[in-house]
């Protein structure tokens, strides 16, 4: 995510999960999608920037060909990189207009690739048939990540795998907020503890590279992966 989109929408930053207005919500995603792509970490257009998250997913997702949940899609970016890896696809976005430009974009990957509008705290998904919940930067939206963790926890089946790309924008707005309400995104130590108690023990790695970002970094990002069922 860049700062605009973690900034701008103000709406997530005061509401409570008690107030959430998910119409609002979709709304905002709504008019941002047809700016979405335009930025680096989002639209994937520069070559550079899009073979270094290719080879991350290469990196973290399964050898083999795998069902691969995609949270928070968005319009798509890492939905078809999961795709090009030989991938099966299940890409889930609350926005229309996000899911619109999803399926135009992954539309060359056929019956391998299926963009749904859904809440991805809680994806219309089937338990237990996944190998693999890629997420990006969508915890610090979400008004209970906890409860939308255990429910991605419960799509996976034995031995699959979560994969969180996550962030912290800055410690500007946290001293109001719960630990784990996350509005200003979350430390790898503070989202790793909670993974470990979920599921087991996290890798983790910090993604300093500002390939990754299209321009360097102010603050932490970093992927987050644990695999069910493995030993604490």
């Amino acid at each position: 995510m860049t700062q605009r989109t973690h900034t701008s929408i103000s709406l997530l930053g005061t509401t409570t999960s008690q107030d959430l207005d998910l119409d609002q919500v979709r709304r905002y995603w709504d008019d941002f999608a047809a700016e979405y792509d335009t930025y680096p970490d989002h639209g994937l257009l520069d070559s550079d920037i899009r073979a270094a998250w290719k080879d991350l997913l290469r990196t973290w997702l399964p050898a083999r060909p795998a069902r691969v949940a995609d949270l928070a899609c968005g319009t798509g970016s890492m939905t078809a990189l999961a795709a090009e890896l030989g991938h099966q696809v299940s890409g889930v976005d609350l926005s229309g207009e996000m899911v619109a430009r999803a399926r135009a974009k992954t539309a060359p990957f056929g019956s391998a690739v299926e963009v749904v509008q859904g809440d991805a705290g809680a994806p219309p998904l089937a338990e237990g048939t996944f190998d693999v919940v890629l997420a990006r930067h969508i915890l610090w939206t979400l008004p209970e990540p906890l409860a939308a963790l255990r429910s991605w926890v419960r799509l996976l089946r034995p031995g699959g795998r979560l994969v969180l790309v996550e962030g912290r924008w800055g410690m500007e707005d946290a001293a109001d907020q719960a630990s784990t309400s996350w509005r200003s995104g979350v430390p790898s130590v503070e989202l790793a503890a909670v993974v470990r108690e979920l599921v087991g023990e996290p890798a983790v790695v910090q993604l300093t590279d500002s390939t990754y970002w299209g321009k360097e970094i102010e603050h932490q990002r970093y992927l987050l992966t644990v695999q069910l069922g493995a030993t604490p």
